[in-house]
């Protein structure tokens, strides 16, 4: 087949899917949406025909029996030397409860039983399927917006040049890890600012914050190390084809020194070539 990018699109249900869908198809993506595994092979087959040569496809894991199961379909393709990427959306339990509750929509596993556990059922399905992605997303923090930069930064054409999408993430433990680290730093050992009653309030990025966390002989020897590191990787991961990674940089609250760290790393990896960066603060205001 002649496709230039092939992505299978597939997660939990009320992680995001139909928004990804609409961004691909804002990208130029050919889209098919709930395919059952079993229409695989020939919708393929069909599109590139049709001289598709991006091509997204939303792939329905609720299905079995003479509907196919899509992994076994999926391993078969990879097999047969089809190009594929699969990309699985993600997000907490207790995130996945909340938006059924606001839509009133109906989980698609619910005749087993409550929410929670239609949701672990369908976790539980789809576990092997995410063992086998080569991009995973966790929604749980991400506004539309948020998700439909994700992607783009991710899938969007780069004039024939592969970028790797870089998202920097600052995060606070006691507020959980992100679902979809590729790499993660605990930054917990440096000076904590929150002691400090005029800095509390601050964050990584204002620079009183940054001068206190600059006094620990701690961080130049770190952020040497980091910064080799990623610099050590970074070509590796373009050169294996890889879309996306995603570096998480965790303190305790997730507004000081990880949001400091990650900022850092964002300004060394800006001049870095073949990469396209985004930076999440994501617990900068709890």
């Amino acid at each position: 087949m002649a496709l230039d990018r092939l992505v299978f699109v597939t997660g939990l249900s009320g992680a995001g899917k139909s928004q990804t869908m609409k961004t691909f198809e804002d990208l130029g993506f050919y889209c098919v949406d709930n395919l059952p595994p079993a229409l695989l092979e020939p919708a393929l087959e069909l599109v590139d025909r049709a001289q598709q040569r991006r091509v997204a496809l939303a792939l329905d894991v609720r299905t079995g029996g003479a509907l196919g199961e899509a992994l076994p379909i999926v391993t078969r393709l990879a097999r047969n030397g089809v190009r594929a990427e699969i990309l699985f959306l993600d997000a907490r339990d207790d995130v996945l409860v909340r938006r059924y509750s606001e839509t009133r929509r109906r989980h698609p596993f619910a005749a087993a039983g409550s929410l929670r556990e239609a949701i672990a059922i369908e976790r539980a399905a789809l576990a092997s399927l995410r063992a086998y992605a080569t991009q995973v997303i966790d929604t749980t923090t991400l506004t539309q917006a948020d998700l439909k930069e994700r992607i783009t930064t991710a899938y969007a054409p780069s004039d024939g040049e592969h970028r790797l999408a870089v998202a920097i993430v600052a995060f606070g433990f006691k507020y959980g890890i992100p679902l979809d680290l590729d790499l993660l730093f605990d930054v917990r050992f440096l000076r904590n600012p929150n002691y400090d009653d005029a800095l509390r309030p601050m964050t990584g990025a204002d620079p009183a914050v940054g001068a206190y966390i600059e006094s620990d002989p701690s961080l130049e020897p770190f952020a040497a190390r980091l910064f080799d590191m990623i610099d050590f990787l970074v070509p590796r991961f373009i050169s294996e084809g890889k879309s996306q990674i995603t570096i998480g940089i965790g303190c305790t609250g997730g507004r000081h020194r990880s949001v400091y760290v990650a900022r850092r790393l964002f300004a060394h990896l800006e001049a870095a070539a073949g990469v396209q960066l985004h930076l999440d603060m994501r617990d900068a205001n709890q």
